[in-house]
């Protein structure tokens, strides 16, 4: 038996199948994506099963949609791989729980319906998870699917480092930080729980991709973390703006910018992208401050700062720093951004060893950090699917 992990986007369809075995959800057998799916994009179907490979163009017949069509090729494949197990359960990430969810819940209507009132909080992500879950219902009506939050991770801070400073009838109605990433911030805790006898003590995990944020945790608990209400606030990221002053919203405002053109700004056109006018890819980002863009390399220089100065932040949260995780597209891959940030933190102890850090290119679990440092620093690919693919096991006690 199996469990399907689905990750539904605006523009991709990842999956992944997660075998269980004597009660352990194990590593992924077959993994894959759908990329392209947004208005105008061109659909690619890629997926890995033992040592097969695929990839190609997805064909979406005349009076579908690319999504249904991805749907329907992922349907015809599961049956054409010989020896996959059956599914008996799917497990969807959904960023936002709101104040509702704060752990994974088998899904029926009356969740969908009050999941949707989540939509305006994370609008990159909420209505595109919400949608995949009712496409894999209708497609897979038999099998029992389970909503997995980004949200759930952090549900139990401390007051403090939840509230904001506005009036209780604000607070009352769940306008309060919340946070994401909980899914990866939950899978870095568990190999880290595996790896160092430092997990359990100060810890700050750096999710940083084209979503990006931190999260201080203590006794495997997390306490702080920079994304608040919405999936904007902290780090710069990859198109969104991260931390920002109200005050320059309330100034595009009386300039007459209106609701959907501040959210086109602050979620499409800022972070790496807006900062750079280049791109919102890092990797693109590298390749023409190489070339001597003084656009990219200000993008990069910005970022790094926002992830140094976030980590400040959440350091002083924990009284002190042990040790220091990166994971994330980024963070898993550009040994840059690691050596630059960590050379900035150094005042709190964090050396790495040069070497180690260059060959760390997130496909194992990593530690980077140098003989006399007095942090652990780690590069841990992160996977999410799998820890949805156990919450979905836990919930429906698959074993």
């Amino acid at each position: 038996m199996a469990i399907l992990a689905i990750n539904a986007g605006s523009s991709s369809l990842k999956f992944s199948l997660h075998p269980v075995l004597d009660g352990q959800v194990l590593p992924e057998i077959l993994a894959g994506s759908v990329q392209g799916l947004q208005p105008g994009g061109t659909p690619e179907f890629g997926w890995t099963y033992r040592d097969e490979k695929f990839k190609g163009a997805l064909a979406v017949p005349p009076g579908s949609t690319a999504f249904k069509a991805s749907l329907d090729e992922l349907r015809a494949l599961v049956p054409k791989l010989e020896g996959l197990p059956e599914i008996q359960a799917i497990a969807h990430r959904v960023v936002h729980g709101g104040g509702i969810y704060k752990s994974s819940v088998l899904i029926d209507d009356e969740v969908l319906a009050q999941l949707a009132q989540f939509n305006s909080l994370a609008p990159l992500h909420q209505p595109h998870n919400l949608e995949g879950i009712r496409r894999f219902r209708e497609a897979f009506a038999l099998v029992p699917q389970v909503a997995c939050f980004d949200t759930a991770f952090h549900a139990h801070m401390p007051e403090l480092n939840c509230a904001f400073a506005l009036p209780q009838e604000l607070s009352a109605q769940s306008v309060r930080r919340y946070g994401f990433h909980g899914l990866s911030y939950q899978y870095l805790q568990s190999v880290l729980k595996e790896r160092s006898a430092r997990a359990n003590q100060r810890v700050v995990m750096a999710h940083l991709g084209s979503g990006a944020s931190l999260c201080a945790t203590l006794n495997g608990t997390s306490i702080a973390t920079t994304m608040g209400f919405s999936a904007l606030d902290g780090l710069m990221m990859g198109s969104r703006c991260g931390s920002i002053d109200p005050g320059v919203l309330l100034y595009l405002m009386e300039q007459g910018w209106e609701h959907a053109r501040i959210e086109s700004l602050l979620y499409k056109e800022s972070g790496l992208l807006g900062v750079s006018g280049i791109s919102a890819d890092m990797r693109t980002l590298r390749a023409a401050s190489a070339d001597g863009d003084e656009r990219a390399r200000r993008a990069i220089a910005q970022f790094t700062h926002s992830v140094v100065r976030e980590t400040g932040a959440l350091v002083a949260c924990l009284e002190g720093l042990d040790l220091l995780a990166f994971s994330g597209g980024i963070g898993e891959n550009d040994p840059a951004l690691r050596e630059a940030a960590c050379r900035h933190l150094a005042w709190l102890g964090v050396r790495i060893d040069e070497q180690r850090n260059r060959e760390a290119k997130g496909k194992r679990p990593t530690a980077i950090h140098a003989e006399d440092s007095t942090v652990e620093v780690w590069v841990i690919p992160t996977d999410e699917g799998r820890v949805a693919a156990r919450d979905a096991a836990a919930l429906l006690r698959i074993v």
